[in-house]
């Protein structure tokens, strides 16, 4: 069976407009107006003589911005190409005109076939690899697949978890938008990573925290530190 031409489908939990701006920044640990610029587009003043900023990130609502869990992915998939790759958000742009140009793709920082490898950007295609950052120039390259390791997909390979905290090895923290309405919780227990920094904030302890929901010690740590590393 093949994947919806839209993505997931409108009533999809990941097409639901969940985040504002400031919570899914703080979740993919971007800074806010650098994420609302890729949602919302940036102008300048004529003087400056700089073309407005077109959005990188098709929200469903912009008045004011809200995002969906795909566009979390999107954003944090954007985040990794050029922080780990070295993409620059130009190049970032040319890859997404030229994959909906020329293979009707529309939401390329979505698609499970991306790949990165030099500070270039990559479709997978019939086994070979289309160099989007020039111009579909069909390459053999090694594959880069760091970013993928943190995104978990679904039947029809499509994001379903994201793992958003890099620094945890063990994927303690997750975000699902099937569960806690898309908010990060830790995936062994389905406890919301906000509960435990409320209760540690009332000046309750590691251990009695971890004993009340059957947690490690070491797991309320890490919802701490994720919480608290924006």
């Amino acid at each position: 069976m093949s994947p919806p031409n839209n993505v997931n489908g409108a009533n999809d939990p990941r097409n639901l407009a969940a985040y504002t701006v400031a919570e899914a920044a703080r979740y993919v640990r971007i800074p806010a107006p650098t994420l609302r610029a890729w949602v919302a587009g940036q102008s300048y003043a004529k003087h400056s003589g700089r073309p407005p900023f077109r959005p990188l990130i098709n929200a469903p609502e912009y008045d004011p911005p809200r995002l969906t869990f795909n566009n979390l992915i999107e954003a944090y998939t954007l985040r990794a190409l050029r922080t780990k790759h070295a993409v620059s958000i130009q190049a970032a742009r040319r890859a997404i005109d030229f994959a909906e140009q020329y293979y009707n793709i529309h939401r390329l920082l979505l698609d499970p076939q991306l790949r990165t490898s030099a500070g270039d950007l990559f479709l997978e295609k019939y086994g070979e690899f289309v160099n989007l950052s020039q111009s579909g120039q069909l390459v053999i390259a090694k594959l880069f697949r760091d970013y993928l390791k943190r995104i978990e997909l679904d039947g029809f390979h499509l994001p379903a978890r994201l793992y958003p905290f890099d620094k945890d090895v063990d994927k303690t923290i997750v975000i699902d938008p099937q569960v806690a309405f898309g908010r990060p919780f830790i995936a062994r227990r389905g406890i919301s990573t906000a509960a435990i920094v409320d209760r540690v904030n009332s000046g309750e302890s590691y251990n009695d925290i971890a004993a009340d929901y059957d947690l490690d010690p070491a797991e309320v740590e890490e919802a701490l530190f994720y919480e608290q590393a924006a």
